[in-house]
């Protein structure tokens, strides 16, 4: 029996697709995963990353306009470049390389989002993830709400003999906290880890743990090598993940919560617990419940 936690599933980016003009993206799930895939990445709800790409400078918005949500929250991790939102809400701001903008829809909230007015005019590289994590169920109506989380603001540790640095966004690693505030337990945190460490991931027994190689190509569980751009599903024993870099340095974004453990209903842009609410989620966005789409 191995020491180690298993890897359950390797899953390789699809094609990618643009949401809007400005977000170029591939999704690891829940895209043609089919409804068990919610189970296995509870309570994490969709993972659409924008690998580094170059976009040439441009007078227009780059990005996607006024657009609902209801029932869980969007988590923007900001790797290079520059995003702008704003909500129906009255939140506006920028998230800067390093940066993470956490919004709860709750109830219902409109917002958009584009790369930065002054950071469109310029050729650049721009890689950003968004992550969509669920609401529990008593949760969904919750009030809408907005965290602007700057880069000097995370969590931080410090690998042992110069081995690299973990950042630490959401719940706690390595007995630092991140700042997020969260409605389930959640962890989430980048290891920078430089060639050479044997570094160790121990989460609790139960959750649903993966992560995604942003950077360099790494190995496993002293046996299997998962490169650049790949995401790597485990199982839920109490059990450690063992992860060297092949690579100089390498950058591993790590997600990991406890799962729900409730239905998932979702359609489009709301994420609720049963049709019916789908169907009220639809008719509220509709007749203005959500608030005016103009801001």
């Amino acid at each position: 029996m191995s020491d180690f936690r298993k890897i359950d599933e390797v899953l390789k980016g699809p094609a990618p697709h643009w949401v809007g003009n400005g977000f170029r993206v591939k999704q690891f799930f829940p895209k043609d995963r089919g409804e068990s895939i919610f189970e296995r990445t509870s309570p994490f709800l969709l993972l659409d990353y924008n690998e580094p790409y170059y976009f040439q400078a441009t007078p227009f918005e780059t990005g996607v306009g006024p657009h609902p949500h209801r029932g869980f929250e969007t988590v923007t991790f900001s790797l290079a470049g520059k995003v702008e939102h704003g909500d129906n809400k009255g939140n506006t701001g920028v998230i800067n390389p390093g940066d993470i903008q956490w919004m709860t829809a709750g109830s219902g909230i409109l917002h958009k989002e584009y790369h930065e007015n002054e950071f469109v005019k310029k050729d650049r590289v721009f890689h950003v993830i968004q992550l969509w994590v669920n609401l529990p169920a008593k949760d969904k109506m919750t009030e809408p709400n907005y965290q602007a989380i700057t880069k000097d603001q995370m969590g931080k540790y410090s690998i042992p003999e110069e081995g690299g640095e973990v950042i630490i966004y959401a719940g706690e690693a390595y007995g630092v906290k991140g700042p997020a505030k969260t409605f389930s337990p959640i962890n989430i945190y980048k290891i920078n880890l430089k060639k050479g460490t044997d570094f160790r991931i121990q989460e609790p027994e139960g959750f649903n743990t993966g992560f995604l190689v942003i950077g360099g190509e790494v190995e496993i569980n002293k046996e299997a090598t998962v490169e650049f751009g790949n995401f790597v599903l485990f199982d839920r024993e109490d059990k450690e993940i063992a992860i060297q870099s092949i690579e100089e340095e390498s950058e591993i974004m790590v997600f990991s919560g406890e799962p729900l453990n409730e239905p998932v209903a979702a359609a489009g842009p709301f994420v609720m617990n049963t049709r019916e609410e789908l169907v009220e989620a639809s008719r509220d966005f509709r007749e203005g419940v959500f608030g005016s789409p103009i801001f």
